[in-house]
Protein backbone atom coordinates (compact mmCIF):
# COMPACT_ATOMS: atom_id res chain seq x y z
CA UNK A 1 0.00 0.00 0.00
CA UNK A 2 2.68 2.40 1.06
CA UNK A 3 4.89 1.75 -2.30
CA UNK A 4 2.18 2.49 -3.91
CA UNK A 5 1.04 5.68 -2.63
CA UNK A 6 4.71 6.56 -2.96
CA UNK A 7 4.99 5.90 -7.00
CA UNK A 8 1.53 7.99 -7.01
CA UNK A 9 3.05 10.52 -5.17
CA UNK A 10 6.35 10.01 -7.20
CA UNK A 11 4.48 10.55 -10.50
CA UNK A 12 2.60 13.50 -9.32
CA UNK A 13 5.83 15.12 -8.21
CA UNK A 14 7.35 14.25 -12.09
CA UNK A 15 4.33 15.34 -13.32
CA UNK A 16 4.16 19.08 -11.62
CA UNK A 17 8.04 19.35 -12.26
CA UNK A 18 7.30 18.63 -15.85
CA UNK A 19 4.49 21.01 -16.43
CA UNK A 20 6.62 23.96 -14.31
CA UNK A 21 9.51 23.03 -16.85
CA UNK A 22 7.44 23.20 -20.37
CA UNK A 23 5.77 26.32 -18.76
CA UNK A 24 8.48 28.04 -18.14
CA UNK A 25 10.05 27.45 -21.80
CA UNK A 26 7.08 28.58 -23.55
CA UNK A 27 7.07 31.67 -21.19
CA UNK A 28 10.95 32.32 -22.28
CA UNK A 29 9.46 31.55 -26.25
CA UNK A 30 6.60 34.08 -25.91
CA UNK A 31 9.01 36.56 -24.17
CA UNK A 32 11.96 36.47 -26.83
CA UNK A 33 9.29 36.36 -29.91
CA UNK A 34 7.40 39.51 -28.11
CA UNK A 35 11.05 41.43 -28.02
CA UNK A 36 12.54 40.26 -31.24
CA UNK A 37 9.31 41.15 -33.17
CA UNK A 38 8.90 44.93 -31.57
CA UNK A 39 8.71 47.89 -34.04
CA UNK A 40 12.00 49.38 -32.15
CA UNK A 41 13.67 45.88 -31.67
CA UNK A 42 16.56 46.48 -34.67
CA UNK A 43 16.97 50.18 -32.77
CA UNK A 44 17.53 47.88 -29.45
CA UNK A 45 19.75 45.93 -31.07
CA UNK A 46 22.01 47.81 -32.43
CA UNK A 47 22.34 50.06 -29.33
CA UNK A 48 22.38 47.26 -26.81
CA UNK A 49 23.31 44.19 -28.37
CA UNK A 50 26.34 45.30 -31.28
CA UNK A 51 28.55 42.34 -31.16
CA UNK A 52 31.32 44.87 -32.87
CA UNK A 53 31.26 47.30 -29.65
CA UNK A 54 30.91 44.14 -26.90
CA UNK A 55 34.19 42.76 -28.26
CA UNK A 56 35.80 46.73 -28.78
CA UNK A 57 34.50 47.41 -25.02
CA UNK A 58 35.29 43.84 -23.06
CA UNK A 59 38.82 44.26 -22.18
CA UNK A 60 38.53 47.79 -20.99
CA UNK A 61 35.59 47.16 -18.85
CA UNK A 62 37.05 43.25 -17.65
CA UNK A 63 40.15 45.29 -16.27
CA UNK A 64 38.65 48.00 -14.74
CA UNK A 65 35.72 45.23 -13.19
CA UNK A 66 39.14 44.01 -11.39
CA UNK A 67 38.92 47.27 -9.30
CA UNK A 68 35.09 46.11 -8.11
CA UNK A 69 37.05 42.74 -7.04
CA UNK A 70 39.41 44.35 -5.00
CA UNK A 71 36.83 46.70 -3.07
CA UNK A 72 34.68 43.81 -2.66
CA UNK A 73 37.76 42.00 -1.01
CA UNK A 74 39.09 44.88 1.04
CA UNK A 75 35.70 46.20 2.29
CA UNK A 76 34.17 42.45 3.22
CA UNK A 77 37.69 41.45 5.23
CA UNK A 78 36.75 44.84 7.10
CA UNK A 79 32.91 44.30 7.50
CA UNK A 80 33.29 41.13 8.76
CA UNK A 81 35.49 42.42 12.15
CA UNK A 82 33.45 45.47 11.88
CA UNK A 83 30.19 44.13 12.33
CA UNK A 84 30.94 41.17 14.75
CA UNK A 85 32.69 44.04 17.37
CA UNK A 86 29.14 45.87 16.84
CA UNK A 87 27.01 42.73 17.39
CA UNK A 88 29.19 41.86 20.63
CA UNK A 89 28.50 45.25 22.04
CA UNK A 90 24.71 45.14 21.31
CA UNK A 91 24.83 42.63 23.49
CA UNK A 92 26.52 43.35 26.51
CA UNK A 93 24.71 43.07 29.48
CA UNK A 94 24.40 45.17 32.71
CA UNK A 95 24.00 49.10 32.96
CA UNK A 96 27.67 49.85 32.93
CA UNK A 97 27.98 49.06 28.87
CA UNK A 98 24.49 50.57 28.27
CA UNK A 99 26.39 54.14 26.46
CA UNK A 100 27.78 51.69 24.36
CA UNK A 101 24.73 49.87 23.47
CA UNK A 102 23.30 52.91 22.87
CA UNK A 103 25.98 54.09 20.39
CA UNK A 104 26.00 50.27 18.67
CA UNK A 105 22.12 50.84 18.41
CA UNK A 106 22.87 54.40 16.84
CA UNK A 107 24.94 53.93 14.50
CA UNK A 108 23.15 50.82 13.12
CA UNK A 109 20.51 52.54 12.49
CA UNK A 110 21.52 55.92 10.87
CA UNK A 111 23.94 53.60 8.17
CA UNK A 112 20.92 51.45 7.60
CA UNK A 113 18.62 54.66 6.92
CA UNK A 114 20.88 56.48 4.82
CA UNK A 115 21.22 55.15 1.43
CA UNK A 116 24.27 53.90 0.51
CA UNK A 117 25.34 56.40 -2.84
CA UNK A 118 24.31 59.31 -0.87
CA UNK A 119 27.40 57.70 1.93
CA UNK A 120 29.50 57.42 -0.97
CA UNK A 121 29.19 60.84 -2.31
CA UNK A 122 29.46 62.76 1.24
CA UNK A 123 32.71 61.20 2.18
CA UNK A 124 33.84 61.00 -1.09
CA UNK A 125 33.62 64.52 -1.87
CA UNK A 126 33.37 66.47 1.70
CA UNK A 127 36.61 64.76 3.31
CA UNK A 128 39.09 65.72 1.26
CA UNK A 129 36.95 69.18 0.99
CA UNK A 130 38.56 69.28 4.36
CA UNK A 131 42.24 69.64 3.18
CA UNK A 132 44.15 68.14 5.94
CA UNK A 133 47.16 66.50 5.14
CA UNK A 134 46.28 63.33 7.05
CA UNK A 135 43.48 62.66 5.14
CA UNK A 136 43.77 60.16 1.93
CA UNK A 137 42.91 62.21 -1.39
CA UNK A 138 42.04 58.60 -3.05
CA UNK A 139 38.32 58.51 -3.83
CA UNK A 140 38.62 54.62 -4.17
CA UNK A 141 39.49 54.98 -0.04
CA UNK A 142 36.60 56.71 0.32
CA UNK A 143 34.68 54.46 -1.16
CA UNK A 144 35.63 51.62 0.45
CA UNK A 145 35.28 53.34 4.16
CA UNK A 146 31.46 54.42 2.83
CA UNK A 147 30.86 50.91 2.15
CA UNK A 148 32.44 49.24 4.89
CA UNK A 149 30.06 51.75 6.78
CA UNK A 150 27.17 51.04 5.53
CA UNK A 151 27.15 47.19 5.08
CA UNK A 152 28.63 46.85 9.05
CA UNK A 153 25.75 48.44 10.09
CA UNK A 154 23.28 45.54 8.19
CA UNK A 155 25.61 42.77 8.98
CA UNK A 156 26.08 43.67 12.44
CA UNK A 157 22.16 42.75 12.34
CA UNK A 158 22.69 39.50 10.67
CA UNK A 159 25.41 38.86 13.34
CA UNK A 160 22.87 39.60 15.87
CA UNK A 161 20.16 37.49 14.99
CA UNK A 162 22.77 34.85 15.15
CA UNK A 163 23.63 36.01 18.71
CA UNK A 164 19.54 35.91 20.03
CA UNK A 165 19.27 32.70 17.96
CA UNK A 166 21.61 30.86 20.89
CA UNK A 167 19.47 29.15 23.81
CA UNK A 168 20.58 31.19 27.06
CA UNK A 169 21.06 27.56 28.72
CA UNK A 170 24.19 27.42 26.40
CA UNK A 171 25.58 30.77 28.20
CA UNK A 172 23.82 29.59 31.46
CA UNK A 173 25.89 25.74 31.04
CA UNK A 174 29.26 27.93 30.11
CA UNK A 175 29.11 30.13 33.35
CA UNK A 176 28.06 26.94 35.18
CA UNK A 177 31.56 25.87 33.98
CA UNK A 178 33.10 28.98 35.24
CA UNK A 179 33.34 30.85 32.11
CA UNK A 180 32.67 34.42 31.92
CA UNK A 181 30.59 36.03 30.00
CA UNK A 182 33.40 37.15 27.45
CA UNK A 183 35.18 33.92 27.38
CA UNK A 184 30.87 31.97 27.14
CA UNK A 185 30.88 34.34 24.12
CA UNK A 186 34.05 33.35 22.29
CA UNK A 187 34.24 29.73 23.01
CA UNK A 188 30.38 29.23 22.89
CA UNK A 189 27.77 31.66 21.52
CA UNK A 190 29.98 33.21 18.58
CA UNK A 191 30.69 30.04 16.86
CA UNK A 192 27.20 28.68 16.97
CA UNK A 193 25.86 32.24 15.90
CA UNK A 194 28.24 32.27 12.81
CA UNK A 195 27.47 28.97 12.13
CA UNK A 196 23.89 29.95 11.87
CA UNK A 197 24.20 32.90 9.88
CA UNK A 198 26.44 32.44 6.92
CA UNK A 199 24.04 32.29 4.19
CA UNK A 200 22.12 35.75 5.24
CA UNK A 201 25.95 36.71 5.19
CA UNK A 202 26.52 35.61 1.84
CA UNK A 203 23.50 37.04 0.67
CA UNK A 204 24.20 40.77 2.12
CA UNK A 205 28.02 40.04 0.10
CA UNK A 206 26.22 39.79 -3.03
CA UNK A 207 24.65 43.14 -2.74
CA UNK A 208 28.54 44.36 -1.37
CA UNK A 209 29.53 42.89 -4.55
CA UNK A 210 27.39 45.13 -6.69
CA UNK A 211 27.02 48.09 -4.82
CA UNK A 212 30.74 48.51 -5.28
CA UNK A 213 29.56 50.57 -9.03
CA UNK A 214 28.60 53.20 -6.81
CA UNK A 215 32.10 54.10 -6.33
CA UNK A 216 32.36 54.93 -9.77
CA UNK A 217 30.47 58.33 -8.94
CA UNK A 218 33.56 59.53 -7.47
CA UNK A 219 35.37 59.38 -10.46
CA UNK A 220 37.16 55.78 -9.59
CA UNK A 221 37.35 53.72 -12.98
CA UNK A 222 35.47 50.81 -12.15
CA UNK A 223 33.39 48.37 -14.23
CA UNK A 224 30.20 50.74 -14.67
CA UNK A 225 32.47 53.73 -14.99
CA UNK A 226 34.49 52.96 -17.73
CA UNK A 227 31.48 51.46 -19.91
CA UNK A 228 29.73 54.82 -19.09
CA UNK A 229 33.27 56.21 -21.13
CA UNK A 230 33.09 53.71 -23.83
CA UNK A 231 29.53 54.84 -24.46
CA UNK A 232 30.06 58.56 -24.06
CA UNK A 233 32.91 57.56 -26.80
CA UNK A 234 30.68 55.07 -29.04
CA UNK A 235 27.06 56.94 -28.42
CA UNK A 236 26.20 52.73 -27.90
CA UNK A 237 24.75 51.13 -24.65
CA UNK A 238 26.34 48.09 -25.40
CA UNK A 239 29.41 48.55 -22.95
CA UNK A 240 26.51 48.36 -20.17
CA UNK A 241 25.66 45.05 -20.78
CA UNK A 242 29.19 43.55 -20.99
CA UNK A 243 29.70 45.40 -17.48
CA UNK A 244 26.26 43.90 -16.27
CA UNK A 245 27.53 40.41 -17.83
CA UNK A 246 30.71 40.51 -15.88
CA UNK A 247 28.65 41.14 -12.33
CA UNK A 248 26.01 38.08 -13.15
CA UNK A 249 29.36 35.90 -13.75
CA UNK A 250 30.44 36.96 -10.00
CA UNK A 251 26.61 37.01 -8.31
CA UNK A 252 24.98 33.73 -10.00
CA UNK A 253 27.76 31.18 -8.46
CA UNK A 254 27.33 33.32 -5.27
CA UNK A 255 23.97 32.81 -5.10
CA UNK A 256 23.98 29.14 -5.73
CA UNK A 257 26.86 28.54 -3.03
CA UNK A 258 24.20 30.32 -1.33
CA UNK A 259 21.42 28.08 -1.78
CA UNK A 260 23.81 24.69 -1.04
CA UNK A 261 24.12 25.94 1.86
CA UNK A 262 20.72 26.74 3.13
CA UNK A 263 19.71 23.43 1.51
CA UNK A 264 22.21 21.72 3.58
CA UNK A 265 21.40 23.24 6.91
CA UNK A 266 18.01 22.35 6.32
CA UNK A 267 18.99 18.91 5.76
CA UNK A 268 21.39 18.84 8.58
CA UNK A 269 18.26 20.06 10.65
CA UNK A 270 16.06 17.73 9.18
CA UNK A 271 18.17 14.84 10.27
CA UNK A 272 19.00 16.36 13.75
CA UNK A 273 14.78 16.02 14.18
CA UNK A 274 14.19 12.67 13.18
Amino acid sequence: MSGLRGGRYGGEGRRSVLIALVSTVVFAIVLVVGVTHAPGWREVKTSFFNGREFRSSLPEVSHAFLLNVRIFLISEAFILVFALLVAVVRSLPGPVFFPLRVMAIAYADFFRGVPTILVISLLGFGAPALQLSWIPLSTTFWGIVAIVLVYTAYVSEVYRAGIESVHPSQEAAARSLGLSHGQAMRFVILPQAVRRVIPPLLNDFIGLQKDTALVGILGSIEAFKQADIDKAATFNFTPYVAAALLFVAITIPLTRFTDWLIARDRRQIGRAHV
